[in-house]
């Protein structure tokens, strides 16, 4: 009871805002570099629709950056639990609009609400691998996403030289204060409608490789290094 009521009290909106701010502010202290933004912002500007993808793990060191994009009115899925709740909240601060449902509850409502409110505005992040797991698995929602809304998958990856790993199913990064964080976007991946099962398998396990060296283990130095 108490742990529910703690929760219900972090995703009231005042303090939700308070949370949103105080990760903004944190991040501000990071020394960010952003790499190939360029060209898929230019698609979405063109009336491209974009399927920004990422890791569980990378989501925290995004939070701040992403309220630039609130003027595209984007949607997120974002699981239906308490937690989800408060991530929700402060999601709706950065000017994201969460779309509440996971593959373990609510999943098909909630996929048909985002690729209803992507085809609208043209810009939606996913967690590939999110809420649960298993860690570096990319499930099948990304990728029937874009065979229904026409979007390009855009994945971006977060490497950083000092950071704390939570001992969590997905081994969750927080970088430390002042540390260098790069958010790194990949190329823009087109996904044409699979015509068979074999098909959406191939295409499923193609991205879940694509985006595995993008996955961080250890907070070693020399695990922080950006691929190519």
């Amino acid at each position: 009871m108490r742990r529910s009521r703690y929760k219900n009290i972090l995703a009231a909106p005042i303090l939700s805002r308070l949370i949103h701010r105080t990760v903004c502010l944190y991040s501000h202290t990071f020394r960010l570099n952003v790499v190939n933004e360029a060209n898929w912002l230019t698609y979405l500007d063109n009336g491209g629709s974009v399927l920004l993808c990422a890791w569980h793990q990378q989501f925290f060191s995004a939070i701040g950056y992403f309220s630039k994009y609130r003027r595209y009115e984007p949607h997120i899925m974002i699981s239906p639990s308490r937690d989800g709740e408060i991530i929700a909240s402060v999601a709706r601060h950065a000017g994201w609009h969460p779309v509440r449902g996971s593959s373990s509850r609510d999943g098909k409502k909630a996929l048909r609400r985002l690729i209803a409110r992507l085809k609208q505005t043209k810009l939606a992040a996913h967690i590939v691998d999110g809420p649960r797991g298993p860690m570096g698995t990319v499930k099948n929602g990304a990728i029937r996403l874009a065979h229904l809304t026409g979007a390009v998958v855009v994945p971006f990856y977060i490497f950083t030289d000092s950071a704390w790993m939570i001992n969590s199913w997905d081994r969750f990064i927080i970088p430390r204060p002042f540390a260098r964080v790069s958010l790194r976007f990949g190329d823009m991946i087109t996904l044409d409608a699979a015509r068979t099962a074999d098909d959406f398998e191939s295409q499923r396990r193609c991205l879940e490789q694509t985006m595995r060296p993008g996955l961080i283990s250890s907070c070693r130095a020399d695990r922080w290094t950006p691929p190519g």
